[in-house]
């Protein structure tokens, strides 16, 4: 299995999208991208930690690939609103990718420049694309809320 983490604004629709996706094994929420141990979700909602709310997940390559989950990570949310999906306002609901490798890095900046080039937006992607970071696990209430 291999690992990837997103945030596209709440975590609760983001978590049930990606764990429809066949070759999707495993989703958590919770929070990465930000500068204090161990958030809290009160925290974190007070825009405050850094963090965005994110989905770790585990997948299977055989079944779909680093580059799927990209695509679909670009057609499930608005890639281009700073800080905000729809009414979810606050750098905790920020686009975010976390990359593992150097090639996972690559895959996300041509995939930037690809649709950035193409007229699927009408604005520019603000995608914010990051190395690796610790992953904190959300409370229990969070997981799974929307099964």
């Amino acid at each position: 299995m291999k690992k990837a983490m997103f945030g596209a604004g709440c975590f609760w629709g983001v978590e049930k999208k990606f764990n429809n996706l066949d070759g999707v094994t495993e989703t958590i929420v919770g929070y990465a991208g930000g500068h204090k141990d161990d958030p809290t979700y009160n925290e974190v909602c007070q825009d405050t930690t850094g963090h965005a709310e994110v989905v770790y997940l585990e997948y299977d390559p055989k079944i779909i690939s680093f580059e799927e989950l990209l695509d679909f990570f670009f057609n499930m949310h608005n890639p281009t609103t700073l800080n905000r999906q729809g009414p979810d306002i606050g750098s905790q609901y920020r686009s975010i990718v976390f990359y593992n490798t150097e090639a996972e890095k690559e895959m996300i900046e041509k995939k930037l420049e690809s649709l950035n080039a193409s007229s699927k937006f009408l604005s520019p992607i603000v995608t914010e694309v990051a190395p690796w970071q610790k992953f904190y696990k959300a409370e229990a209430y969070h997981q799974k809320y929307l099964f």
